[in-house]
């Protein structure tokens, strides 16, 4: 019989409905269905024999695809060939067994196959888990305590969906990816644990300087006060910084006694300023008429005994208005100036010693002139122009510095 003959020419049915199936080691039976025909008692075992051929397809396919493991496959194909050899089906039985001896070859290079395919995806997990262990590792030398604490989280849930590779690899791995966090979680706590006590510290000391600005803030030694609150802004600045909402609630308390502080003596400040107004005005005249009188300066004596009697009468008027105190001191400052430069200008007029020193100047430069003039008369004699020319030029200069150097001794009086 043909391998394409269909399942019942691989059978024969009696009349009292016992059916055999026909093998090449001969008929055996397979079963009776009595009061049908024989048709229906064929079919019944035929039916059968299509549940086989269909389980036996389903696997052909599976082990071709890789679907099913090499050694699934070897127990499903053992177990389908007992089933087969003793089946009550009719039909082409040796071709359903031929079909499962055909996968042996095919079963080895599934193996083949499904182990490459395992040692490929452990190389990728392996390669991952470098790689995850890498960046644990660096993240376990920095500083970024807010980021790296939510990505060490999520490594760890990456980690946890990754299938693990061969024992000692993934433990070694492992152990290094562990070591990291744990690393990280250490100096992480550290850095916090420095901060805390830091701003503790800043914070009692803060509290501190709130009770020195407390008395501060009342005394009304205005100089002292002010040098005061100086001193302790310099120190709030250096302590540094508490948590945030205890630091806010700290200044605003520190900057209220300061506010305190200063705005009373803003207004003493003002009330003093009212009563000095008519020392500014009366200041103010007086140094109308003492520039007037004093500039400009013509004779240095006299300047300097009306400055004098100047000054005594300013000083007596007391003081004045806070924004009126540099002005006016820019104003006798100028007098004192102008009075003091006709005193170092009439001094270097009638230096003994500075007029010699001109004196001598003079005489210098005329000899150097006679000699230059004398020289100048021989080459012309012995007809040696280009002598007498670089000459007359040498003469030209020593007149011009002769020229200085007598009107600077002309300054100074006899």
């Amino acid at each position: 019989m043909s391998e394409s003959s269909g399942p019942e020419q691989f059978g024969r049915v009696e009349a009292d409905g016992t059916v055999y199936v026909i093998t090449a080691e001969g008929e055996r039976q397979v079963g009776q269905v009595p009061d049908v025909s024989p048709e229906e008692a064929m079919g019944f075992f035929v039916r059968r024999y299509q549940a086989l051929d269909t389980e036996v397809n389903l696997l052909v396919r599976r082990v071709q695809s890789g679907a099913v493991s090499p050694d699934d496959a070897r127990k499903v194909v053992n177990a389908l060939q007992k089933t087969i050899t003793e089946a009550n089906a009719v039909g082409d039985l040796q071709a359903l067994l031929t079909k499962l001896d055909s996968l042996t070859p095919t079963r080895p290079a599934a193996a083949e196959a499904r182990k490459a395919a395992r040692a490929e995806a452990a190389a990728k997990v392996r390669a991952d888990k470098e790689a995850m262990v890498a960046e644990a590792e660096q993240l376990a030398t920095g500083n970024d305590w807010r980021g790296g604490v939510n990505r060490f989280r999520d490594l760890l849930e990456q980690w946890k969906a990754l299938p693990r590779i061969d024992r000692a690899t993934d433990d070694a791995l492992w152990h290094r990816f562990s070591s990291a966090r744990t690393t990280y979680t250490r100096r992480r706590k550290a850095q916090f644990t420095a901060q805390n006590e830091a701003r503790s510290a800043a914070r009692q000391t803060k509290e501190q300087i709130i009770e020195e600005a407390r008395e501060l803030a009342t005394v009304t030694d205005w100089g002292a006060g002010a040098a005061g609150f100086r001193d302790l802004m310099t120190r709030w600045k250096a302590a540094g910084s508490a948590q945030r909402r205890t630091d806010d609630q700290l200044w605003a308390t520190f900057r209220g006694l300061q506010d305190t502080f200063f705005e009373a003596r803003n207004a003493a400040m003002n009330e003093q300023d009212a009563e000095f107004k008519g020392n500014q005005v009366a200041k103010e005249a007086l140094l109308d008429e003492a520039e007037k009188s004093i500039l400009p300066v013509t004779d240095h004596a006299a300047a300097r005994t009306a400055f004098r009697d100047f000054l005594s009468k300013y000083h007596e008027l007391g003081k004045v208005p806070r924004d009126a105190i540099r002005p006016l001191d820019d104003r006798v400052r100028k007098i004192e100036q102008a009075v003091k430069q006709a005193e170092q200008d009439e001094w270097k007029r009638t230096d003994p010693e500075a007029r010699q020193r001109a004196s001598d100047t003079v005489e210098m430069f005329t000899a150097q002139i006679g000699k230059l003039e004398t020289q100048r008369e021989a080459a012309e004699a012995k007809g040696d122009t280009k002598k007498a020319k670089e000459l007359a030029g040498n003469i030209a200069t020593y007149r011009t510095w002769l020229d200085q150097a007598q009107a600077t001794l002309d300054e100074f009086t006899a």
